[in-house]
């Protein structure tokens, strides 16, 4: 799992510093004891919880200022002078957060009561904060925090209506923003130095240990002899790269620079390979067992085992992967491609003989002690180590040089990711304790007035707005943050009228509320009736009192089906909060496909996107099926209606099933995947499964009566 921006390329970091060795070689051993410090905290307990959030920002802080210019892309020329002043203004930052981090215990004995000095402190290790994250990630989420630290001291009190927040004096803020469980130091920052560190680092390791050439090759070996084989590649490639990396972004560039050109040598069109390429690559972030950094805060926040999550999210990842391939294999057949003729690459059994253990083995090590029960940051370790032992079964043994290179690249891989979750907690610390998640919250339930599809339009605008600016992680967080709660009692909302439709009992105490507030619906109570009925209930209920309706959900729903709910809600938000990498205007992904490919940026854009629906089909599944809560042959079934209906889907964007085709034939095909992708419909599942085959195989027959003619 690297970063979720590039590393700095030698261009962008400070002048002369290729020149300049003692730099170089600062970096590398800062970042190689960085990493043995992070081993350190997270296997022993000689650090208390604020203390290794304090290091972990410290360490990572002073690798961003001596990589990091001032100005973003800069090329600075020998700039000495600027390289020395970013050195001192390190030393000034990561001195000021050691220091307020020490005064922890002074300050509780004094009353919770800070001296300028201290305060001064404080202020200094926000501004560094900011400072770092504008310098990493660009200006989007130092402005966020500016506006969130001020609404709480200042302009909050000036607003009317539900926004207005009455304000807390500047002590008080600076206190909260350093020592709260939300801020600056606290659970998020600890997901960073905990599981994140520790995944980023294992993923260095597989890529020190060559573990990405056997990525690329085995992708080769299994895809390359076949229909569309170099666009299958790209697939293949860029989900088991995101078995390392878990990055869309670094995915593209490491795997696409071998990807794209393959498959324009091929005869794919350039913009086609590029949108394969950034939306193969988008997956990175789904694909178990090792996901982005989002999927350790999605952990945190909701409380379910990482593991868990991880086991629930490979069939949609498969899907997912499996839409993508669906339009290589449909383009490849548009485009009359036979077989495909890599000479270049060796076949299967080759690969997995010269590279395979390298890469099987720690994955398989991590997936069994994860389901053994051992936490992540542990079996992580364990991983490391078994990279480390399996390198030496191979002819590229990891020896201490190599060690030691993979110890600094994770610490290098890190520093956005680490910077961002750091200082993500002082808008999230703002969220919690102005209580404006909740009031956004309700808005969105306001808005969409109980209907879930209104709502997850609302959360895709958001993610979509939020993800042009901000990192994918960070766009999980803040709408997580905002909109998870009213997600989650939308969709327990639906579960809870199918009970009260069924004819399910409810309590008495809630049948004498419903008696003041709707007398005409005491006799409906536990005898069935329609889901009209059913919501209008609801909706009394919710008018008398909105916490009767949450109330309920404990009484009357399946712990297991609560916790499942809560898992969708948080999902629907982490698979939405991709689709910023392929949707234009800004798509980061997809413009790195394209600056490989040499094809206009927002083209490709556009390319991408379409090619990635299984970002936007996912999550209605999350909310209107129980495919990550149900019983694994519900979600088997779930999942083989939706492969049809994606392959249907394609077919009808790309007009070819397995012959060319209009504009009617593609608006069945369209209606046909419908039928297979709506949720809770069996009858409509079945006869979409039946019409589509029966338009396969007379497509193919005829298909094959042109060719033979």
């Amino acid at each position: 799992m690297t970063n979720e921006s590039t590393p700095p390329e030698s261009g962008s970091l400070h002048a002369g510093l290729r020149e300049q060795v003692w730099v170089q070689r600062m970096v590398y051993w800062l970042g190689a004891g960085i990493a043995v410090l992070h081993l350190v905290m997270n296997f022993t307990t000689l650090f208390s919880v604020q203390w290794q959030s304090a290091l972990h920002f410290v360490g990572l802080g002073t690798l961003a200022m001596l990589l990091y210019p001032p100005v973003r892309g800069q090329r600075m020329a020998r700039s000495t002078v600027v390289l020395w002043l970013d050195i001192a203004l390190a030393i000034v930052f990561m001195a000021a957060a050691v220091w307020i981090v020490a005064a922890e215990d002074a300050i509780y004995a004094r009353g919770v009561n800070m001296t300028a000095f201290e305060q001064g402190l404080a202020v200094m290790t926000i501004v560094a904060a900011i400072e770092l994250t504008r310098r990493t990630t660009g200006w989007v989420i130092p402005i966020l925090i500016v506006v969130a630290l001020t609404y709480v001291v200042d302009w909050g009190a000036r607003l009317d209506g539900i926004f207005r927040f009455a304000g807390l004096s500047t002590e008080t803020l600076l206190f909260r923003s350093i020592y709260g469980d939300d801020a600056l130091f606290g659970s998020i920052s600890q997901i960073s130095v905990s599981f994140v560190f520790m995944f980023i680092l294992f993923g260095a390791f597989l890529l020190s240990s060559g573990a990405g050439d056997f990525v690329i090759a085995m992708a080769r070996a299994v895809a390359g002899k076949v229909v569309g084989g170099p666009g299958l590649v790209a697939v293949v490639s860029s989900g088991l790269t995101g078995t390392i990396s878990g990055s869309s972004i670094a995915n593209t560039v490491s795997t696409g620079v071998i990807t794209i050109p393959l498959m324009k040598r091929a005869g794919f069109p350039a913009r086609f390979a590029a949108g394969v390429e950034s939306a193969a690559s988008t997956g990175g972030q789904l694909m178990p067992p090792i996901m982005g950094a989002g999927a350790f805060v999605m952990a945190s926040y909701t409380q379910i085992p990482y593991t868990h999550i991880v086991v629930v999210s490979f069939l949609p990842a498969l899907l997912y992967f499996l839409s993508v391939a669906f339009f290589v294999r449909l383009e490849a057949k548009r485009l009359g491609f036979k077989t495909t003729d890599d000479d270049e690459g060796q076949n299967f059994a080759t690969v997995m003989k010269e590279g395979g253990i390298v890469f099987v083995l720690p994955i398989s090590v991590l997936i069994a002690m994860l389901v053994s029960g051992f936490t992540p940051t542990y079996a992580a370790g364990i991983a490391i180590l078994t990279v480390i032992a399996s390198s030496w079964l191979t002819p590229r043994k990891m020896k201490l040089g190599d060690i030691f290179d993979a110890l600094a690249l994770g610490s290098r891989n890190m520093i956005t990711t680490g910077l961002l979750l750091v200082a993500v907690g002082l808008v999230v610390n703002v969220i919690a304790m102005t209580g404006v998640g909740n009031t956004l919250s309700l808005m969105i339930q306001q808005w969409a007035g109980g209907n879930l599809i209104i709502a997850l339009t609302l959360v895709a605008l958001a993610s979509l707005v939020l993800g042009m600016g901000l990192p994918v992680t960070a766009a999980y967080i803040v709408l997580a943050t905002l909109s998870a709660p009213a997600l989650n009692n939308l969709i327990a909302d639906a579960q809870l009228v199918s009970a009260i439709a069924s004819g399910q009992a409810l309590p008495e105490a809630v049948g004498a509320m419903i008696m003041l507030a709707a007398p005409d619906k005491v006799g409906m109570l536990g005898q069935a009736m329609s889901i009209d009925d059913a919501r209008s209930i609801l909706d009394a209920l919710r008018a008398v009192d909105p916490s009767l309706v949450t109330g309920l959900y404990d009484q009357m729903l399946d712990p297991a089906l609560i916790l499942g709910i809560l898992l969708s809600a948080h999902m629907i938000i982490f698979w939405l909060s991709q689709d910023s990498n392929v949707t234009p205007p800004v798509c980061l992904t997809a413009f790195a496909a394209a600056a490989i490919a040499g094809t206009p940026q927002i083209r490709t854009g556009f390319t991408a996107w379409k090619l990635a629906k299984g970002l936007y089909i996912m999550p209605i599944l999350f909310a209107y099926t129980p495919f990550l809560y149900g019983e694994w042959a519900v979600a088997i079934e779930i999942f083989l209606f939706t492969l049809v209906g994606l392959y249907a889907f394609a077919a009808a964007f790309q007009g070819h099933l397995e012959r060319d085709h209009g504009l009617f034939m593609r608006l069945v095909l369209g209606a046909v995947a419908l039928c297979l992708l709506w949720p809770g419909e069996p009858l409509l599942h079945w006869i979409g499964l039946a019409v589509f085959i029966a338009l396969f195989v007379w497509d193919r027959m005829l298909s094959k009566r042109s060719t033979s003619a």
